[in-house]
Protein backbone atom coordinates (compact mmCIF):
# COMPACT_ATOMS: atom_id res chain seq x y z
CA UNK A 1 0.00 0.00 0.00
CA UNK A 2 1.41 3.16 -0.94
CA UNK A 3 2.09 6.17 1.69
CA UNK A 4 -1.18 8.34 0.24
CA UNK A 5 -3.56 5.18 -0.14
CA UNK A 6 -2.64 4.39 3.91
CA UNK A 7 -3.50 7.96 4.78
CA UNK A 8 -6.78 8.17 2.97
CA UNK A 9 -7.68 5.10 4.72
CA UNK A 10 -6.90 5.97 8.18
CA UNK A 11 -8.73 9.26 7.41
CA UNK A 12 -11.56 7.38 6.33
CA UNK A 13 -11.69 5.06 9.35
CA UNK A 14 -11.15 8.11 11.24
CA UNK A 15 -14.73 9.58 10.10
CA UNK A 16 -16.09 6.19 11.19
CA UNK A 17 -15.18 6.03 14.24
CA UNK A 18 -15.80 10.10 15.13
CA UNK A 19 -18.93 10.10 13.24
CA UNK A 20 -22.53 9.84 15.20
CA UNK A 21 -25.10 7.37 14.45
CA UNK A 22 -27.42 10.28 13.40
CA UNK A 23 -24.87 12.62 11.35
CA UNK A 24 -26.33 12.24 7.33
CA UNK A 25 -22.23 12.86 6.89
CA UNK A 26 -20.84 9.70 5.66
CA UNK A 27 -18.32 9.15 2.91
CA UNK A 28 -18.68 6.60 0.08
CA UNK A 29 -17.22 3.88 2.53
CA UNK A 30 -19.53 0.59 1.27
CA UNK A 31 -19.42 -1.68 5.10
CA UNK A 32 -18.67 -0.36 7.94
CA UNK A 33 -15.91 -2.92 8.30
CA UNK A 34 -13.78 -3.58 5.35
CA UNK A 35 -10.17 -3.52 5.51
CA UNK A 36 -7.87 -0.25 5.17
CA UNK A 37 -6.80 -0.97 1.92
CA UNK A 38 -10.42 -1.58 0.29
CA UNK A 39 -11.42 1.70 2.12
CA UNK A 40 -7.98 3.52 0.35
CA UNK A 41 -9.02 2.04 -2.82
CA UNK A 42 -12.67 3.38 -2.77
CA UNK A 43 -11.05 7.20 -1.87
CA UNK A 44 -9.10 6.67 -4.98
CA UNK A 45 -11.23 4.84 -7.45
CA UNK A 46 -13.89 7.48 -6.30
CA UNK A 47 -11.40 10.83 -6.77
CA UNK A 48 -9.74 8.87 -9.87
CA UNK A 49 -13.42 9.12 -11.29
CA UNK A 50 -13.92 12.77 -11.09
CA UNK A 51 -13.14 15.11 -14.61
CA UNK A 52 -11.47 18.06 -13.47
CA UNK A 53 -11.35 21.23 -16.31
CA UNK A 54 -9.28 23.85 -16.33
CA UNK A 55 -8.43 26.94 -18.22
CA UNK A 56 -12.67 28.57 -19.77
CA UNK A 57 -15.28 27.02 -18.66
CA UNK A 58 -18.41 27.95 -20.36
CA UNK A 59 -21.60 27.92 -17.50
CA UNK A 60 -23.98 27.38 -20.50
CA UNK A 61 -27.57 26.88 -18.63
CA UNK A 62 -26.30 30.16 -16.84
CA UNK A 63 -25.03 31.92 -20.02
CA UNK A 64 -22.01 32.92 -18.14
CA UNK A 65 -18.17 31.64 -18.12
CA UNK A 66 -15.36 30.96 -15.84
CA UNK A 67 -12.19 31.91 -16.84
CA UNK A 68 -9.58 29.72 -14.33
CA UNK A 69 -6.96 30.95 -13.51
CA UNK A 70 -3.26 28.98 -13.53
CA UNK A 71 -3.85 26.68 -9.95
CA UNK A 72 -7.82 26.28 -10.40
CA UNK A 73 -10.01 23.51 -11.60
CA UNK A 74 -13.56 23.23 -12.10
CA UNK A 75 -15.80 19.95 -11.15
CA UNK A 76 -18.89 19.65 -13.80
CA UNK A 77 -22.40 19.00 -12.66
CA UNK A 78 -22.79 15.60 -12.90
CA UNK A 79 -19.46 15.00 -10.95
CA UNK A 80 -19.64 17.97 -8.11
CA UNK A 81 -23.21 17.03 -7.70
CA UNK A 82 -21.74 13.26 -6.50
CA UNK A 83 -19.12 14.85 -4.51
CA UNK A 84 -21.80 16.86 -2.17
CA UNK A 85 -23.77 13.34 -2.23
CA UNK A 86 -21.67 10.18 -2.13
CA UNK A 87 -18.17 12.34 -0.38
CA UNK A 88 -19.70 14.71 1.77
CA UNK A 89 -23.55 13.36 2.61
CA UNK A 90 -25.33 16.08 1.22
CA UNK A 91 -29.00 15.64 0.01
CA UNK A 92 -29.56 15.69 -4.08
CA UNK A 93 -29.59 18.38 -5.58
CA UNK A 94 -29.72 18.83 -9.59
CA UNK A 95 -29.47 22.99 -9.24
CA UNK A 96 -25.90 22.55 -8.55
CA UNK A 97 -23.79 23.51 -12.03
CA UNK A 98 -20.46 22.94 -11.01
CA UNK A 99 -17.65 23.18 -8.05
CA UNK A 100 -14.50 25.36 -7.83
CA UNK A 101 -11.34 24.16 -6.65
CA UNK A 102 -8.26 25.49 -5.35
CA UNK A 103 -5.93 23.26 -7.10
CA UNK A 104 -5.75 20.73 -9.77
CA UNK A 105 -5.79 17.68 -7.68
CA UNK A 106 -9.01 16.30 -6.23
CA UNK A 107 -7.28 15.25 -3.17
CA UNK A 108 -7.97 18.68 -2.18
CA UNK A 109 -11.70 17.55 -2.02
CA UNK A 110 -9.93 15.47 1.21
CA UNK A 111 -8.18 18.56 2.75
CA UNK A 112 -9.27 20.01 6.28
CA UNK A 113 -8.33 23.12 5.40
CA UNK A 114 -8.99 23.91 2.13
CA UNK A 115 -12.27 25.79 0.78
CA UNK A 116 -14.25 24.47 -2.68
CA UNK A 117 -16.87 26.81 -4.28
CA UNK A 118 -20.32 25.13 -4.93
CA UNK A 119 -21.92 26.91 -8.19
CA UNK A 120 -25.99 27.53 -9.13
CA UNK A 121 -27.39 29.93 -10.71
CA UNK A 122 -31.06 31.14 -10.01
CA UNK A 123 -33.32 32.96 -12.87
CA UNK A 124 -35.94 34.93 -10.99
CA UNK A 125 -35.09 37.83 -13.14
CA UNK A 126 -33.11 41.00 -12.52
CA UNK A 127 -32.30 42.15 -9.26
CA UNK A 128 -32.58 45.76 -9.17
CA UNK A 129 -29.90 47.52 -6.28
CA UNK A 130 -31.58 50.55 -5.99
CA UNK A 131 -31.31 49.68 -2.19
CA UNK A 132 -28.17 48.28 -1.82
CA UNK A 133 -26.24 51.56 -0.17
CA UNK A 134 -29.55 51.69 2.04
CA UNK A 135 -29.37 48.44 3.70
CA UNK A 136 -29.02 47.92 7.22
CA UNK A 137 -27.09 45.45 8.30
CA UNK A 138 -26.90 45.05 11.50
CA UNK A 139 -30.65 44.79 11.40
CA UNK A 140 -30.75 42.10 8.80
CA UNK A 141 -28.20 39.95 10.80
CA UNK A 142 -30.79 40.03 13.59
CA UNK A 143 -33.89 38.81 11.67
CA UNK A 144 -31.33 35.80 10.10
CA UNK A 145 -30.20 35.20 13.23
CA UNK A 146 -34.18 34.66 14.12
CA UNK A 147 -34.53 32.69 11.06
CA UNK A 148 -32.01 30.44 11.74
CA UNK A 149 -33.21 29.27 15.07
CA UNK A 150 -36.69 29.07 13.91
CA UNK A 151 -35.15 26.37 10.88
CA UNK A 152 -33.38 24.39 13.42
CA UNK A 153 -36.45 22.38 14.86
CA UNK A 154 -36.52 20.93 11.12
CA UNK A 155 -32.88 20.47 10.59
CA UNK A 156 -32.44 18.65 14.22
CA UNK A 157 -36.08 16.25 13.16
CA UNK A 158 -34.03 15.28 9.94
CA UNK A 159 -30.81 14.45 11.34
CA UNK A 160 -28.96 17.41 11.00
CA UNK A 161 -26.98 19.53 13.78
CA UNK A 162 -29.09 22.93 14.33
CA UNK A 163 -27.15 26.19 13.61
CA UNK A 164 -26.13 29.55 15.79
CA UNK A 165 -25.58 32.26 13.37
CA UNK A 166 -23.25 34.18 15.44
CA UNK A 167 -22.31 37.03 13.54
CA UNK A 168 -20.54 38.28 10.01
CA UNK A 169 -17.50 37.09 9.40
CA UNK A 170 -16.98 39.09 6.60
CA UNK A 171 -19.51 42.06 6.16
CA UNK A 172 -21.82 42.38 2.77
CA UNK A 173 -19.62 44.26 0.44
CA UNK A 174 -21.53 45.16 -3.00
CA UNK A 175 -19.33 46.75 -5.66
CA UNK A 176 -21.58 48.70 -7.78
CA UNK A 177 -19.18 48.22 -11.21
CA UNK A 178 -18.67 44.90 -11.55
CA UNK A 179 -22.28 43.90 -9.91
CA UNK A 180 -20.78 41.62 -7.68
CA UNK A 181 -21.61 40.72 -3.67
CA UNK A 182 -19.92 39.09 -1.44
CA UNK A 183 -20.49 38.03 2.37
CA UNK A 184 -19.69 35.71 4.72
CA UNK A 185 -21.29 33.82 8.26
CA UNK A 186 -19.86 32.55 11.11
CA UNK A 187 -21.77 29.41 12.04
CA UNK A 188 -21.75 27.38 14.97
CA UNK A 189 -23.37 23.82 15.11
CA UNK A 190 -25.38 22.26 17.81
CA UNK A 191 -26.29 18.41 18.98
CA UNK A 192 -30.03 17.94 19.86
CA UNK A 193 -28.64 18.11 23.30
CA UNK A 194 -27.49 22.16 23.14
CA UNK A 195 -24.07 20.66 23.31
CA UNK A 196 -20.96 22.71 20.61
CA UNK A 197 -20.76 20.63 17.85
CA UNK A 198 -18.17 22.53 16.16
CA UNK A 199 -18.27 26.23 13.77
CA UNK A 200 -17.71 26.69 10.37
CA UNK A 201 -17.74 29.44 7.49
CA UNK A 202 -20.28 30.37 4.88
CA UNK A 203 -18.86 32.72 2.22
CA UNK A 204 -21.30 33.77 -0.23
CA UNK A 205 -20.60 35.58 -3.45
CA UNK A 206 -23.69 36.53 -5.68
CA UNK A 207 -22.75 37.73 -9.45
CA UNK A 208 -25.62 39.55 -10.71
CA UNK A 209 -26.91 39.53 -14.82
CA UNK A 210 -29.42 40.31 -16.76
CA UNK A 211 -31.78 37.28 -15.79
CA UNK A 212 -30.52 36.57 -12.70
CA UNK A 213 -27.58 35.81 -10.58
CA UNK A 214 -24.84 33.27 -10.31
CA UNK A 215 -24.74 32.25 -6.39
CA UNK A 216 -21.09 30.92 -5.60
CA UNK A 217 -21.10 29.12 -1.97
CA UNK A 218 -17.73 28.90 -0.33
CA UNK A 219 -17.32 25.55 1.99
CA UNK A 220 -14.43 26.02 4.69
CA UNK A 221 -13.28 25.63 8.31
CA UNK A 222 -13.96 29.05 10.19
CA UNK A 223 -10.50 29.34 10.59
CA UNK A 224 -9.45 29.65 7.21
CA UNK A 225 -11.46 33.04 6.90
CA UNK A 226 -8.65 34.75 6.19
CA UNK A 227 -7.41 32.05 3.31
CA UNK A 228 -10.18 32.47 2.12
CA UNK A 229 -10.46 36.28 2.31
CA UNK A 230 -7.18 36.09 0.31
CA UNK A 231 -8.60 33.69 -2.32
CA UNK A 232 -12.32 35.03 -3.00
CA UNK A 233 -11.39 38.20 -5.12
CA UNK A 234 -9.67 36.07 -7.92
CA UNK A 235 -12.48 33.73 -7.72
CA UNK A 236 -14.71 36.71 -8.28
CA UNK A 237 -12.43 38.10 -11.12
CA UNK A 238 -13.19 34.59 -12.81
CA UNK A 239 -16.31 34.53 -12.95
CA UNK A 240 -19.08 36.54 -15.68
CA UNK A 241 -21.94 36.36 -17.61
CA UNK A 242 -21.25 36.35 -21.39
CA UNK A 243 -21.89 39.27 -23.61
CA UNK A 244 -25.36 39.80 -24.16
CA UNK A 245 -26.93 38.36 -20.59
CA UNK A 246 -24.78 40.73 -18.45
CA UNK A 247 -26.21 43.10 -15.77
CA UNK A 248 -25.92 46.35 -17.98
CA UNK A 249 -27.79 44.53 -21.08
CA UNK A 250 -31.04 44.43 -19.14
CA UNK A 251 -33.90 45.54 -21.02
CA UNK A 252 -36.84 47.07 -18.78
CA UNK A 253 -39.14 46.47 -21.58
CA UNK A 254 -38.51 43.01 -22.19
CA UNK A 255 -36.88 41.17 -19.22
CA UNK A 256 -38.23 40.37 -16.08
CA UNK A 257 -37.58 41.85 -13.11
CA UNK A 258 -36.75 40.11 -9.29
CA UNK A 259 -39.32 40.58 -6.87
CA UNK A 260 -36.68 41.03 -4.25
CA UNK A 261 -33.49 43.30 -3.95
CA UNK A 262 -29.98 43.29 -2.67
CA UNK A 263 -30.95 42.80 1.23
CA UNK A 264 -33.16 39.33 0.35
CA UNK A 265 -29.81 38.24 -1.38
CA UNK A 266 -28.18 38.42 1.62
CA UNK A 267 -30.73 37.12 3.70
CA UNK A 268 -31.62 34.17 1.48
CA UNK A 269 -34.07 31.93 2.23
CA UNK A 270 -35.19 33.86 5.37
CA UNK A 271 -36.52 37.03 3.55
CA UNK A 272 -37.94 34.51 0.68
CA UNK A 273 -39.94 32.41 3.42
CA UNK A 274 -38.32 29.51 2.00
CA UNK A 275 -36.11 28.47 5.10
CA UNK A 276 -32.76 28.22 5.61
CA UNK A 277 -32.80 24.62 5.19
CA UNK A 278 -33.79 24.08 1.89
CA UNK A 279 -31.13 26.71 1.22
CA UNK A 280 -27.62 25.17 -0.37
CA UNK A 281 -25.41 27.78 0.97
CA UNK A 282 -25.37 26.83 4.55
CA UNK A 283 -26.56 23.37 4.27
CA UNK A 284 -23.25 22.16 2.38
CA UNK A 285 -21.39 23.44 5.87
CA UNK A 286 -23.11 21.75 8.14
CA UNK A 287 -22.48 18.41 6.17
CA UNK A 288 -19.08 19.01 5.08
CA UNK A 289 -18.01 20.00 8.55
CA UNK A 290 -18.40 16.40 9.74
CA UNK A 291 -15.99 15.26 7.67
CA UNK A 292 -13.89 18.31 8.97
CA UNK A 293 -14.31 17.52 12.53
CA UNK A 294 -13.67 13.45 12.20
CA UNK A 295 -10.82 13.47 10.85
CA UNK A 296 -9.53 16.91 12.90
CA UNK A 297 -6.77 14.53 14.31
CA UNK A 298 -5.49 13.36 11.18
CA UNK A 299 -5.48 17.17 9.43
CA UNK A 300 -1.86 17.35 9.77
CA UNK A 301 -1.27 14.45 7.67
CA UNK A 302 -3.87 15.59 4.89
CA UNK A 303 -1.70 18.94 4.85
CA UNK A 304 1.26 16.94 4.58
CA UNK A 305 0.28 14.81 1.98
CA UNK A 306 -1.48 17.22 -0.07
CA UNK A 307 1.77 19.62 0.11
CA UNK A 308 4.00 16.69 -1.19
CA UNK A 309 1.41 15.77 -3.87
CA UNK A 310 1.64 19.39 -4.88
CA UNK A 311 5.60 19.65 -5.11
CA UNK A 312 5.58 16.46 -6.95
Amino acid sequence: MTRRSLLLALALLAVVAFATPASPARAETGDNSPSASTHAAKFENFLGSLHLQTGNIPIASAKASLLLAPGYSFLPAEDAQRVLTKLWGNPPDDKVLGMILPSTDPHVLLDSDNWAVVVTYVADGYVSDADAAKIDYAELLQKMQKGTEESNPERLKQGYPAIDLIGWAEPPHYDEASHKLYWARNLRFKKADGTDDGRSLNYDIRVLGRRGYLSLNAVAPINELGKVRADMPQVLDMTDFDAGERYADYNSGTDKLATYGIAALVAGGIAAKAGLFAKLGVLLLALKKFIIIGIAALAGFFRKLFNRNKAR
